[in-house]
Parts: C-alpha cells; structure tokens; sequence
C-alpha cells in the first residue's frame, strides 16, 4: 500500500479589496504538487483557534513560504520600528508554534525565506533587518522590475558545508540561488547548525540539528525554478522524499501471520 503524502503549507492574512485573505503564491503550491509529489494543504493564518496537534495528526509535512511580510521585531527582542514593516502577526502566532510542534513531532519540515526566518526565530535565534545597509554585505534584495522571472532570477553562488544536508541533497559543495531578502539571520538559534554561506558571510540554508527527520531552512526560492532549475528540483525532490516516508508510516501496518 502507499499513500500520496499530504504537506501544510503556511499562508499569508492579507486584505484585497477591503476583504481579508488568508493567502499563498501559487508557485508554491505547484512546487509541492509537481516537485515533490504531494498534496499541498493550505493552513489558515488563524493563531490560537487552531488545533494544531490535531491538523499535525493528519499530514506528512509541513512547508513554510516566503512573504513580503517580516517577522515581528517584538518576536526576537527587538523594538519594532516602521523600516521593519509590513508584519504579519497573525501569520507569526500561527508558524511559530506550527514549527515548535512539527519538529517536536518529527514531521518533514522545509522553510523558505520568511519561513526560514519563522525557524530561527521560533527556536530562539534572532534577525538582522536591512542587511544590505551592513559593511561588507551584499545586497540580496530583489532588483526593481515588473517582470517576475528577473525579480527571481538566480544571481550569486553559496557555498555548501562538506557532507551537510544540503550538501548530500545537491551532491555539490557550491550552487547558485535566488536570494531575494532585507531580513537575515543575526543570532543562530542554538538548534540550528549552517548548511550554506553566501560569499559575504549571510547564512543561507540551515538545518535543525536535533531534528529526528528532514527539517531544512533556506534563504532563497527554490520554488520558482522548480520546474528548470537541478538545484532547485533537488530540494523539493529531496522533501517528497521525506514527506512520501512520513505517510507510509502512518499507514496501517499489516497483520503478522500467525
């Protein structure tokens, strides 16, 4: 027996015409539907009113998208300030106790740019805001443009720790990315440990180093090159993999002859 694995996918509260929104990019939705093989789920932005344990019970991973929205300040020690905005508080009172649960769980976890800030600062790391403003550092943000494929145009090389997740996934000690981002990692959380480094140091992929399965944070967006991209097909590839395993686990397993 198998089973097609089902992944949550975090969602954005967003108001569109004077109406609220609990939202997601489409392209990551496809990319768990057709890189790894999956049913994506999408979980509601709705805080404390959600059984999480409960929603947990009934998936095989768990996905954390990027947004245009930060973590807020308040969340890691830090005085908001309107250079920090847009926030999202109702999406953070959903993720972070999302992230705490799936990993305590053991459930295939991936976590992408605002969703890899969620994961460091749900176990006790800290960000930095407007990185590009720091010495020595690159700008990662995205360049001005209407069009979405120059927007998310991969654009710099990172660097893979030797025999690392990531390492293993990509079979290669450098790729190159899409990093698109003004927050990064300031403090690690102390679960976490690097998997990759751009050239001027920012953290760019990290895995939770006490983790009982697959639960890995990148900066950058695999999901939009999912479909032409190794590096990025590797990776969710790499997910289904995991997630495909969680829901044969939870299938019910035959009866030992007697």
């Amino acid at each position: 027996m198998s089973a097609t694995p089902i992944v949550l996918v975090s969602s954005d509260n967003r108001v569109f015409d004077h109406v609220r929104w609990h939202a997601t990019p489409a392209q990551y939705l496809e990319a768990v539907l057709y890189g790894s093989g999956a049913i994506p789920l999408m979980l509601p932005s709705l805080g404390g009113a959600l059984d999480l344990d409960t929603i947990l019970d009934r998936v095989d991973g768990v996905l954390l998208t990027g947004s245009r929205s930060n973590v807020h300040p308040s969340l890691y020690g830090v005085e908001p300030d309107v250079k920090y905005e847009p926030y999202d508080e109702a999406r953070d009172a959903t993720t972070l106790p999302l992230i705490r649960k799936a990993i305590a769980r053991g459930k295939p976890l991936l976590a992408i740019c605002r969703g890899y800030q969620e994961l460091n600062v749900a176990l006790g790391g800290s960000l930095h805001t407007e990185i590009q403003e720091f010495d020595g550092r690159m700008d990662h943000r995205a360049p001005i443009s209407d069009h979405q494929d120059e927007r998310y145009a991969i654009r710099h090389r990172i660097e893979i720790v030797p025999g690392s997740c990531i390492g293993r996934i990509m079979d290669s000690d450098a790729i190159a990315v899409n990093s698109l981002h003004r927050q990064g990692i300031a403090e690690l959380s102390p679960r976490l440990a690097i998997e990759a480094t751009a050239p001027d140091g920012t953290i760019e992929a990290v895995r939770v180093a006490d983790a009982s399965g697959f639960a890995v944070g990148v900066q950058w967006h695999p999901e939009y090159w999912v479909g032409s991209d190794n590096a990025s097909s590797r990776l969710f590839q790499a997910f289904g993999e995991a997630v495909r395993a969680e829901a044969q686990s939870r299938l019910p397993q035959p009866l030992a002859a007697e």
